[in-house]
């Protein structure tokens, strides 16, 4: 089986979470199919908290993939549905980390997403 380059994006990601941002590996789901608008699509990416709800919404591109207003359109149709409180846009080169605010429906960008906490 050969090594696509998104996948190669996502194993960096799933690595990331984990060893460095201390994520369980039993919190991390990956690539599950959702729909939106009667549309089945699959997230690449998804973090949860412990009691279940989304923490970490994440999107994956291949490093030749530049990522523009459409990925962060893409991530955030997905998230309608979702109601993560972060989000991650990556193509393994570029990196964007987004605090979502439902109330006022926009997101502001982060240096970075949290670390896991207990």
């Amino acid at each position: 089986m050969v090594l696509q380059p998104e996948e190669w994006v996502r194993q960096h990601l799933i690595h990331y979470l984990i060893y460095i941002k201390k994520y369980p590996k039993s919190l991390i789901n990956v690539e599950k199919q959702l729909t939106i608008n009667g549309l089945k699509k699959r997230y690449d990416v998804v973090v949860f908290n412990s009691d279940g709800s989304i923490a970490i919404l994440c999107e994956c591109k291949s490093h030749h993939i530049k990522i523009d207003q459409t990925t962060f359109d893409q991530i955030a149709r997905y998230n309608m549905n979702l109601k993560s409180n972060y989000l991650m846009v990556t193509n393994g080169l570029d990196h964007f980390y987004c605090k979502m605010d439902f109330e006022k429906e926009k997101y502001s960008f982060l240096r970075d997403i949290p670390d896991f906490s207990r």
